[in-house]
């Protein structure tokens, strides 16, 4: 959300700078240059914030994926820790095997 509006800002900062340099009394070259320099710096800028963003993103993902995978070897290790007990319990209780059927 802040970035939104920082963006905002800037959008409206660089419209702000090229209406004044339009109206400044300056000779058209002039202006004509110093608005090419500020579209080049623009350019400049949203190159480096995208790859800033990007980068940030990619950092997002990747703790993400870690956590996903950390919680899925903690689901599986409770899972065959669960199997495991309930296998000693129905085997060492009723001396059934724990691949036979419960009686009925």
């Amino acid at each position: 959300m802040a970035d939104s509006k920082f963006s905002y800002f800037c959008l409206g900062l660089g419209i702000g700078t090229a209406v004044g340099l339009l109206f400044a009394p300056k000779a058209g070259d002039e202006v004509r240059e110093e608005l090419r320099l500020r579209a080049s710096e623009g350019r400049e800028y949203l190159k480096k914030r995208s790859g800033e963003l990007r980068q940030q993103a990619e950092e997002v993902l990747e703790r993400g994926r870690t956590t996903v995978e950390s919680q899925r070897e903690q689901l599986s290790a409770a899972l065959d820790a669960g199997r495991r007990a309930y296998r000693e319990a129905t085997a060492g209780g009723s001396g059934a095997s724990p691949d036979s059927p419960p009686p009925a």
